[in-house]
């Protein structure tokens, strides 16, 4: 997407991705939270505290206060093409992060420069052509050892494609297979990624939700998580 494209949604983003999620029974901030919660619960269990973090196409925001209340003593990086969206991320959460612009191609940071790296569906909004040059840019910034989480909507769930089908913000985007996606990882220089299912019951079957631990590798959840630990050299 161009810059004026996401520009051009930036205020009405929430009231739209809640509409289109309706069915779920969820709100926008419930899928931002079951996020950070698998990177925090991810990471905790291998021992890790990242230091500096990149949210790469932060949009407005919706990640910073759970990665916030997760990494407290983080230093945090939002990172988006779109200025009128980083203006509203920055009046919601006012010195809690770098509020960072960038061309769509090339991040503005120095090789190293990020112990945990987080991408909330936004690839499907990237052009093909594009995407494994900016997944080379973001392991590029990656430190060794350093993590990457990479979430995206899965194609194979009915729910899911209804969403998009019906978001204004979706229009143009093209949704990416998880087998796909490792493909590209791979092409970028992101080998070994573990490939996480997630969300398999709406808000009315919540109280099967505890289930879904066991349910992680099969590919029907509504969203899935590529993990990537970037390996020293």
């Amino acid at each position: 997407m161009l810059e004026a494209e996401f520009d051009q949604f930036a205020r009405e983003y929430q009231e739209q991705h809640a509409a289109s999620i309706r069915l779920s029974g969820e709100t926008p901030d419930f899928f931002a939270k079951y996020k950070i919660d698998d990177v925090a619960a991810t990471l905790g269990r291998a021992g890790v505290r990242p230091r500096r973090i990149l949210d790469f196409g932060a949009g407005v925001g919706n990640s910073l206060g759970h990665m916030r209340n997760s990494f407290p003593d983080s230093e945090i990086t939002l990172l988006d093409p779109s200025r009128e969206s980083l203006d509203i991320a920055r009046k919601r959460f006012p010195g809690q992060a770098a509020f960072t612009h960038f061309d769509g191609e090339t991040i503005p940071f120095a090789d190293g420069s990020f112990d945990l790296a987080f991408a909330a569906c936004v690839f499907h909004h990237i052009p093909e052509a594009f995407q494994v040059g900016l997944l080379a840019e973001i392991g590029r910034v990656l430190a060794d050892g350093g993590s990457f989480f990479l979430f995206e909507h899965n194609p194979w769930n009915p729910l899911t494609t209804h969403a998009v089908r019906n978001c204004a913000f979706d229009e143009n985007a093209v949704l990416i297979s998880s087998r796909e996606m490792r493909g590209r990882l791979e092409a970028a220089g992101l080998a070994k990624t573990r490939i996480n299912y997630r969300i398999f019951f709406p808000r009315l079957l919540a109280r099967l939700r505890p289930f879904e631990r066991f349910l992680t590798k099969i590919p029907v959840g509504a969203q899935y998580f590529a993990h990537v630990v970037k390996p020293a050299v």
